[in-house]
């Protein structure tokens, strides 16, 4: 992404096996602007492969290529120092996996260029292997994609556990949480790199799509800084006016969006680390720093209600039955505002989706865009006095989005 506007390119495509099974490659497209392209481009280069019948009849230069050299990720290299404080401390160490993918060296060559401990690597996914052999679904999120980090790390005993996704662009951070590990979900690790950067003085909007914790919302206007909610995906985020970090749920953090205009776990897992450092300074962790934000904005706690179908007619359904259907209460919390996001509301362009807007709660649902999934996205949000307050808000928390779920696929049907 950040190539497109270093060479002053007019597109750039990225053909990556990303997060998903190994039989599914992705096609990424980007524009010169270096963000990912939105409609209505989508559907007319869409319409441009279905013109073709035969490949025989396309005309395809012998020479004339130019194969880049490494001056491209030396430029990128040159960048990550700007992520980081000049001043901060460096002595985090990590654990790290790279889950078969194409992340390592270049996540080696940043942390020992910014004087990080040189992270432990989880050998058995260390290098690119397009058959993700270790691992069913080769996405940090996914039951047993981290267990190899994790024995990794009660061996050596690091600070944290990061791992990237195949193509590098999503950054996973798990930490120490009493006896053992645990991952941090994406709105956590977004809601901490939104508080470290304003505890540094960053000016510039923040933003997060709908689907996210409004957490960083609330972070973003006790700073006075800008605030924009976008639809899903860093194709929306990375268009915000003035964007100085945005992040979505789904482990994607753009920390540096005047060199890259997309999410990016490299420049993440700096940034994380970083954090990590600076409250090991002071003796503290990660999980400290949540829990400040909790007393002061609420703790805001979020889950996912994920239904894979072999026969996508049956999110059509779902989605319909809602619709049709709206549910006036879940959880025992009244519907506040009930939003068929397929009509475009306020600001957000239209697109397929459900918002329900609870009393303390907000629920939306929506089919994946890039496989054959509904998903919900949960977030309970509840006000905490003090740090002694915050064991009975994340049991009332827990037995909330547990209820939600319950009553949700009652609602939908699935």
């Amino acid at each position: 992404a950040g190539g497109d506007r270093h060479l002053g390119a007019v597109a750039g495509v990225a053909v990556t096996a990303s997060h998903n099974p190994p039989r599914d490659n992705g096609y990424k497209v980007y524009l010169g602007d270096g963000s990912q392209i939105v409609p209505p481009a989508d559907t007319g280069i869409a319409a441009e492969i279905d013109a073709i019948t035969s490949l025989s009849g396309i005309p395809r230069p012998d020479s004339g290529w130019e194969v880049l050299g490494e001056e491209i990720l030396e430029a990128y290299l040159a960048r990550t120092d700007a992520v980081l404080d000049p001043g901060s401390p460096r002595t985090a160490r990590t654990v790290y996996t790279a889950m078969h993918g194409v992340g390592k060296d270049t996540f080696l060559a940043a942390f020992a260029r910014a004087g990080f401990p040189a992270p432990d690597l989880v050998l058995e996914q260390a290098d690119p292997d397009p058959d993700f052999p270790t691992v069913a679904f080769p996405n940090p999120e996914e039951p047993g994609a981290m267990d190899l980090a994790f024995a990794k790390a009660r061996e050596t005993e690091p600070d944290l556990v990061i791992a990237n996704d195949p193509d590098a662009d999503r950054c996973a951070v798990a930490v120490k949480d009493g006896a053992d590990w645990r991952m941090l979900r994406g709105d956590e690790v977004g809601a901490l790199l939104g508080a470290h950067l304003v505890s540094r003085g960053a000016t510039g909007a923040f933003a997060a799509s709908i689907v996210s914790s409004s957490l960083l919302g609330r972070i973003a206007g006790k700073a006075g800084l800008p605030y924009e909610e976008t639809l899903t995906g860093f194709k929306w985020i990375a268009r915000v006016e003035g964007l100085r970090y945005g992040y979505e749920e789904a482990l994607g953090y753009c920390v540096d969006p005047g060199g890259v205009r997309d999410k990016d776990g490299i420049t993440a897992a700096l940034l994380t680390t970083e954090l990590a450092s600076r409250l090991k300074q002071e003796g503290r962790t990660l999980l400290d720093l949540l829990d400040d934000l909790a007393v002061e904005h609420g703790l805001h706690a979020t889950d996912q209600l994920s239904v894979r179908v072999q026969d996508l007619s049956l999110i059509a359904d779902a989605m319909r039955r809602l619709r049709e259907q709206p549910p006036t209460a879940l959880a025992g919390l009244p519907v506040l505002r009930f939003e068929d996001l397929s009509r475009g509301v306020g600001t957000l362009p239209p697109t397929d989706g459900l918002r329900c807007t609870l009393d303390g709660a907000r629920v939306i649902v929506r089919p994946s865009g890039t496989e054959p999934k509904l998903k919900c996205y949960l977030e309970v949000v509840i006000p905490v006095a003090t740090r002694a307050g915050l064991p009975s808000a994340r049991a009332r928390a827990t037995a909330l989005l547990e209820s939600l779920k319950r009553d949700l696929s009652a609602a939908a049907g699935i």
